[in-house]
């Protein structure tokens, strides 16, 4: 599954893996990937070093990235207290309420409300980026779209690419402009922040507007042929994230959370803001349909309800409240139906394109090498020698 963006980086695979967990990406890395560790949730710098340091040992040498979520509008001079302080008291009383009703524990004195939506901010993404360039890491993505200039300017300093995340062919041209090296597609299926068009169609609208630049798409692709498809329609690689959520390197914290996403169907999800404010695909649960029901308060724009409800979402997390608990995910969660290794997952996904590919070959009458074949029909019969 090599492409001309995959040769480039070294890479036996042109497929990127994102992943919030360190032994996932490393064994993206190791097997063939890229694999990207998402910094979002690594609010002290040393954190994230510790973690990139594992990286590197466990690596073997092969190429990975980071993926952080940084505006490309700077907002100075506005603390996390300052923005909390502008959420309403009847948004408080709601998650006071819900919460109440389903019986979830209050978190023991003293004890932090575990990760907060604070990586949007301006100084925490910037000292993330200080940490990462530390690193010999080939790959800097952007979950918010293009960052601010001197950031990318200072990737290619270092001789690292810049991706960003596209849910539109409009939104894919302003990263074209803003100098970004690659453009991730993400359709409507995808797990996380998404926009309103389906893969299918995203692709390759993409692909022609910020043409020759190199498209990953994103979205709904968990299968071989999935990959096949994606890079028939002018993709250079795939963009997978939902899929190594149930991988057993995975460090879930939750046996609770990892079942649930083992028996979902690609009918579970729902698009909402309850996690973030924004837009994005997640497990639908009792506490996205009090969010999204009309007799609630309505969802507060991105990072007030990221902040409003951090410590809620670490309660129900912690004492794993079923009816409650949820994670990002998406519709491919319907092919996630068993625990697998990452290499499991590759042997998989180079095992169905192989199958896809010599499919198309059969039917355009042609043999598994690409030449033509003799006697071959179009009904995807003939064709073999």
């Amino acid at each position: 599954m090599q492409t001309e963006l995959s040769k480039k980086l070294g890479i036996e695979h042109a497929v990127f893996g994102f992943t919030p967990f360190p032994a996932v990406a490393a064994a993206i890395s190791r097997a063939g990937g890229f694999g990207v560790l998402g910094a979002v949730r690594y609010t002290a710098p040393d954190d994230l070093k510790r973690d990139l340091d594992w990286i590197e040992a466990h690596v073997d040498g092969r190429p990975y990235g980071l993926d952080v979520v940084m505006p490309a509008r700077k907002v100075e001079g506005v603390t996390e207290a300052e923005v909390e302080a502008m959420i309403p008291e009847g948004h408080r009383q709601f998650v006071r309420d819900t919460l109440a009703k389903y019986g979830v524990p209050e978190l023991a004195e003293g004890e932090a409300s575990g990760w907060r939506i604070t990586g949007w901010m301006e100084q925490v993404a910037r000292s993330q980026l200080d940490v990462a360039f530390d690193y010999p890491i080939k790959l800097l993505a952007n979950a918010l779209g293009s960052p601010p200039a001197d950031v990318v300017a200072r990737a290619h300093d270092q001789n690292v690419l810049v991706a960003a995340l596209a849910g539109s062919a409009r939104h894919a041209r302003k990263h074209a402009e803003g100098g970004i090296d690659i453009v991730v597609a993400q359709g409507y299926e995808a797990g996380g922040h998404t926009g309103e068009i389906a893969s299918m169609v995203l692709t390759p609208e993409v692909v022609d507007a910020v043409d020759p630049l190199p498209v990953l798409a994103a979205g709904g692709i968990g299968s071989g042929r999935q990959v096949a498809a994606a890079l028939a329609l002018g993709a250079q690689g795939v963009w997978l994230g939902s899929l190594w959520l149930t991988v057993t390197e995975a460090d879930m914290h939750s046996t609770a959370i990892t079942q649930k996403l083992l028996a979902a169907g690609s009918g579970d999800t729902v698009r909402s803001r309850a996690l973030t404010g924004k837009p994005a695909r997640q497990l639908r649960t009792d506490w996205t349909d009090a969010w999204d029901s009309p007799d609630g308060p309505g969802t507060l724009p991105m990072p007030l309800q990221g902040l409003l409800v951090a410590e809620a979402v670490s309660r129900i997390q912690k004492y794993e409240v079923a009816p409650l608990l949820g994670t990002p995910v998406g519709q491919i969660v319907g092919r996630m139906n068993s625990e697998r290794s990452v290499q499991a997952v590759f042997d998989d996904l180079t095992s169905g394109f192989e199958e896809a590919v010599n499919r198309v070959n059969r039917i355009a009458g042609r043999n598994a090498d690409g030449s033509n074949a003799e006697g071959s029909d179009t009904d995807g019969k003939g064709g073999q020698s």
